[in-house]
């Protein structure tokens, strides 16, 4: 076997440059698994840390197009995140009422309404797009994030439509640099909103938000009298199904809806979103898996191609061998083992090329704010080496058998 592997390597390197046009598709197969894989443990773990921020005992009332047209209305978008949203219409049904109704549920500790818009930030000469969240104050008695500078917002300011504002960390940094911001005015889009707070950094796409009371920007900025989302804080989570189910119910009286397939809402766990941004990502991630799975079986049979080339330039050498006593499997076992060979150097490639492409992924959704952990995972590693390696017996093994199988007086006779 020794003997055989060293034969393999010797004739690999004898020609380099086949080698390595040779093993091009199961590198380009391998590095896109490896891709693919990490990219979606990076997404888990991004999702995780996003809904682990709002903590496993919230619901997340979210608007959605129901089948009439009595709750739409023509406009702008007024926010994001909503159930099968419509940039041409909005879903105005949802109410601060409804939540005031909600908290009086008995297993309902607490909740907050949102709102969101873009507008162009300014201050002095810096000047960016911004997105801006209008949410209640109860906000932040919810939310897990914690302040570096200044203070939140209060419910008298919230009622109050105060124009004042807390700033992610990002946000902040871009705006003032190094001029401290609290007691600073900055302006959004045509109002100017006194800095009160600035969050610490939470390496998410909120460092580069900012918040503002909910009724400021309903009645000052978007001059609307509805809300696109609902957090609902529970006492006992083991409650969340029967507390889902008792939020749907006020909702529909709210509304006035008597079938709920006509529902204008959605009521989701924490669990829900995760599962529902899996299984969508997952359906990705395998569509991705299978398009690299045609590079691999490519590569596979551009393998296979060569093998013969290499057993026809070498029946000769072939025939010697089997004159001077080498067997069936001496051969077979020569030729597989180049045929792995050449496979398992590509799956190595590529394992280091996806991770190299994977790394630069969490490089730039960083430095776009996104909280990306570049990870490869070892199961990644794993199949990686494995496919390699079952492809190179896969597509080797017909070639190998064909110069094993070599007639030693027709081979010497070859040229």
């Amino acid at each position: 076997m020794f003997t055989a592997f060293r034969q393999s390597t010797k004739s690999l390197s004898s020609n380099p440059v086949r080698t390595t046009l040779t093993t091009l598709g199961i590198v380009i197969g391998i590095s896109t698994v490896i891709l693919v894989l990490s990219a979606g443990a990076g997404f888990r773990n991004f999702v995780n840390d996003q809904i682990a921020s709002l903590g496993t005992n919230t619901l997340v009332i979210a608007t959605k197009v129901p089948p009439t047209t009595k709750n739409r209305a023509s406009g702008p978008s007024t926010g994001i995140g909503t159930g099968n949203f419509n940039a041409t219409i909005a879903i105005t049904s949802l109410k601060v009422k409804d939540l005031e109704d909600i908290k009086k549920l008995g297993n309902v500790s607490n909740a907050y309404g949102m709102a969101a818009g873009q507008a162009v930030a300014s201050y002095r000469n810096a000047k960016k797009s911004v997105m801006y969240f209008g949410a209640s104050a109860a906000r932040f008695d919810v939310d897990k994030g914690t302040l570096q500078d200044g203070r939140f917002y209060n419910e008298g300011e919230d009622k109050g439509a105060a124009q004042v504002a807390i700033l992610g960390s990002k946000i902040a940094n871009d705006m003032f640099g190094q001029d401290p911001p609290i007691g600073k005015y900055l302006r959004v889009g045509t109002l100017n909103f006194q800095v009160i707070g600035v969050y610490a950094p939470r390496n998410g796409e909120l460092d580069d938000a900012v918040f503002i009371p909910l009724f400021t920007v309903q009645k000052k900025l978007l001059g609307i009298d509805h809300i696109i989302r609902g957090v609902v804080q529970m006492k006992n989570t083991e409650l969340a199904d029967a507390t889902s189910e008792d939020i749907r119910e006020a909702l529909r009286r709210n509304h006035d809806i008597t079938d709920p397939a006509k529902d204008d809402f959605t009521v989701a766990t924490q669990a829900d979103v995760l599962e529902t941004l899996n299984t969508i990502f997952t359906g990705i991630t395998l569509l991705l898996i299978a398009i690299a799975a045609i590079s691999l079986v490519v590569g596979g049979v551009g393998i296979m191609n060569i093998m013969y080339v290499v057993v026809t330039e070498r029946t000769a050498e072939i025939g010697l061998k089997k004159a001077l006593g080498a067997t069936n499997a001496d051969i077979l076992s020569e030729f597989l083992i180049e045929s792995i060979l050449v496979t398992v150097f590509g799956g190595f490639l590529g394992i280091l090329f996806g991770g190299l492409l994977a790394w630069i992924l969490s490089v730039v959704a960083v430095a776009n704010g996104i909280a990306w952990q570049f990870t490869v995972p070892l199961y990644a590693i794993a199949i990686g080496v494995g496919v390699s390696g079952a492809i190179g017996i896969s597509f080797g093994v017909l070639p190998a058998r064909n110069a094993s199988r070599l007639d030693p007086v027709e081979a010497l006779r070859y040229e």
